[in-house]
């Protein structure tokens, strides 16, 4: 499998096989290729084999990105963390942004997005369930298990009051390990984490769960995941 289109098939194959393992169709999943440090010419190959979702880390990188492929009819996802510095510009270029963590990011992304007058946001909230202390996101280790559930979902509340936003779901990322399956109860506490808010706040869909890379991917589709960030399977090491 040399070319990148045998390895999205690929992925597409294991994508559809871990979907029906959980009793769904390969279209509930949506894969987000993973573009950091990758070049334009690259994603445009990516394109060319019938990639739309392209995820990125960093603004001010994805931002040449957006420019060179604009005559494209692609979908930009931000999964990397946001500085509140750089959220004006990720209003202007994103579709999505997975990496919403903390109620002052959301008010920061709202206020810019009413200045701008710009469309609604779709936003996904970023927890840290595993407590790895290295992990950005709402800190929320056990999930509906952790004490402080009730104050997080007090921010919850503030946040879906903000009309620009609009919330469509949950994003972790798990302890990287040689064994996928140790990934499988951080994805299921998050899984856990979204029914609880959606019985909570019913006014709100709840929809995605965007959770599983490269290592893991299937464990996540198997636990619920609607959207995968798939980098290094798809396109190699980061150059």
């Amino acid at each position: 499998m040399n070319t990148f289109s045998d390895r999205l098939a690929a992925i597409q194959s294991r994508i559809a096989a871990a979907a029906q393992r959980s009793g769904r169709s390969a279209d509930a999943v949506t894969l987000v290729a993973v573009t950091k440090t990758h070049s334009p010419a690259l994603i445009a190959e990516a394109v060319a084999a019938g990639v739309c979702h392209i995820g990125e880390n960093r603004v001010q990188e994805a931002e040449t990105k957006v420019a060179a492929l604009a005559h494209e009819t692609l979908h930009w996802h931000l999964i990397g963390h946001l500085q509140r510095n750089k959220a004006r510009r990720a209003v202007e270029i994103f579709h999505c942004v997975h990496s919403v963590d903390s109620l002052r990011l959301a008010e920061t992304l709202a206020r810019l997005i009413a200045e701008q007058g710009n469309q609604r946001l779709c936003v996904l909230l970023q927890l840290n369930v595993s407590g790895e202390s290295s992990k950005e996101g709402f800190d929320l280790p056990g999930g509906v298990n952790n004490p402080a559930f009730d104050s997080f979902c007090a921010q919850i509340e503030h946040l879906l009051a903000l009309p620009q936003l609009q919330v469509n779901g949950l994003m972790t990322v798990a302890p990287w390990s040689e064994d996928p399956q140790q990934a499988r109860p951080v994805f299921r506490t998050l899984r856990h984490v979204r029914d609880a808010l959606a019985r909570r706040f019913p006014q709100t869909a709840w929809p995605d769960l965007s959770m599983g890379m490269s290592d893991d991917f299937e464990v996540a589709i198997e636990e619920g995941a609607t959207l995968v960030r798939i980098g290094r399977a798809l396109f190699g090491n980061r150059r």
